[in-house]
């Protein structure tokens, strides 16, 4: 087959063109010219050739071959490979000594993939970027890959105005266009204190939460200004000296110190 750069998406053996599958290449010489029947020997008529395809083999996930494998007769068939296809007369079978096989990897985790496969003669030495499968039949089996650029699924572009349009805080205030950015509210330091008397005792004369773009709700701002709690919490506070402290938590170990005297 020619040297392009469109991944292999199926291999199959057939034993003449009017059997080869749809969209379907027949290799049907080697590299110098010789015949690439595998069937080879003294007045043999049959014929069995390798045909490759690029055309895509399935409508949802497309997939391609990235690695190619000759195996022995009593060799298992490694994890994710198949036996490639036949397409080929009854009469005919496809040598059981050596199978080929293939992996199939769909195209948009695969990072690379089989562009090209070629047969020479057996003593035929090929360079990079080619790499030998093996030997069948006295032919020397090819392949070339090359990166795949599958496209990369985009995610879609979501809708962020809604969603910071919802966390505002102002449940009176009706809703803004996206085109626009909400006001953000500014406290001055004298409406800070003057609604939240609680935080009146800052000696700087400056409340807690002045210059925050926020407000306290008013179930809460109600209860917290009401002098009667402040007033109680406050007289309820005690300050304990040193000597206090020693007197009401003093523990002398008395217990202690006989245990370990026994």
């Amino acid at each position: 087959m020619d040297g392009n750069s469109k991944p292999l998406t199926s291999l199959a053996w057939t034993s003449g063109q009017s059997l080869c599958p749809k969209g379907h290449n027949l290799i049907v010489a080697t590299m110098e010219g010789a015949s690439a029947n595998f069937l080879k020997g003294f007045n043999q008529k049959s014929a069995l050739y390798l045909t490759c395809s690029t055309e895509p083999t399935s409508e949802t996930i497309e997939q391609v071959i990235t690695d190619v494998m000759l195996l022995s007769e009593k060799s298992p068939l490694p994890v994710g490979y198949a036996f490639i296809g036949e397409y080929i007369d009854p009469k005919i079978t496809v040598p059981k000594k050596k199978r080929l096989c293939m992996k199939l990897t769909p195209i948009n985790t695969a990072e690379s993939a089989v562009a090209e496969l070629k047969l020479t003669v057996k003593n035929k030495q090929l360079t990079a970027p080619y790499k030998r499968i093996g030997d069948m039949s006295g032919l020397a089996l090819w392949c070339r890959n090359v990166p795949v650029s599958a496209p990369k699924p985009t995610p879609k572009p979501r809708n962020v105005t809604s969603g910071v349009r919802g966390l505002s805080l102002d449940s009176s205030s009706s809703a803004q266009p996206a085109t626009q950015e909400a006001p953000v509210p500014k406290l001055s330091r004298a409406s800070s204190i003057s609604e939240h008397p609680i935080y009146e005792s800052n000696v700087y004369g400056v409340s807690a939460i002045d210059g925050i773009p926020f407000t306290i709700h008013p179930m809460f701002e109600s209860r917290l200004a009401e002098p009667s709690i402040i007033s109680s919490n406050l007289h309820d506070l005690r300050i304990k000296t040193l000597a206090d402290i020693e007197n009401e938590y003093n523990y002398g170990f008395v217990v202690e110190r006989t245990a370990c005297a026994r």
